[in-house]
């Protein structure tokens, strides 16, 4: 029997009835999930080949594998770049690693930043979702002690959702923590009130 990882029961055992309940989907198979995950991280034109290396070994314990280095394709004076010189690392995660890496996101990353609200609603009108992340110790692979830099990942979580509210959803019920948005009552205006002049 192979091995399915937990986050991806839930979705097979509670989200996907969870959609077809909701979204009145007529089978499984229109039920929006998620195709990969896209690491990516920026490394500053001025890095030096031990820096460069810490982030490809600090990439790889947060990933589960190894990441690939981008280079630019071409010089520009402004940002201090030369050709082939490696200017970000990045990972593809699909299918069991994809899922444990969005179980340690959600369970574990996420709730230990200090004073944590909540993630942004806002998907990018694909039904995918982007995330922004300042300080990759938060993963419970990093050992503070061995980090030299802090550095920060974006992280693109890529579905299937026709639509960011479907994707909203799916993300929601696998558990991201989206902040909530607390709306304030209006009060009323007494008509019967005289207006208070604006002081110039």
């Amino acid at each position: 029997m192979s091995y399915v990882p937990s986050l991806k029961k839930v979705y097979i055992e509670q989200v996907v009835p969870e959609l077809v309940k909701t979204r009145g989907y007529k089978n499984a198979h229109q039920v929006p999930k998620i195709v990969k995950i896209n690491l990516n991280s920026g490394i500053d034109a001025e890095a030096d080949k031990n820096q460069i290396a810490d982030v490809a070994r600090d990439m790889a314990l947060i990933a589960g594998q190894k990441p690939i280095l981008n280079k630019a394709r071409k010089a520009i004076a402004n940002f201090k770049l030369k050709p082939n010189q490696v200017v970000g690392c990045s990972v593809t995660l699909r299918g069991p690693a994809m899922w444990e890496f969005l179980y340690r996101l959600l369970a574990v990353a996420l709730p230990s930043i200090r004073d944590f609200r909540g993630v942004g609603s806002k998907l990018d009108g694909q039904g995918n979702y982007n995330l922004g992340i300042t300080d990759h110790t938060i993963f419970p692979e990093i050992s503070v002690e061995n980090v030299k830099k802090h550095i920060g990942l974006d992280i693109t979580i890529v579905t299937t959702a026709e639509t960011d509210d479907e994707g909203r959803e799916l993300l929601k019920l696998l558990g991201m923590p989206f902040r909530r948005i607390e709306v304030v009552p209006v009060k009323p205006t007494d008509p019967h009130k005289p207006a208070v002049p604006a002081v110039a």
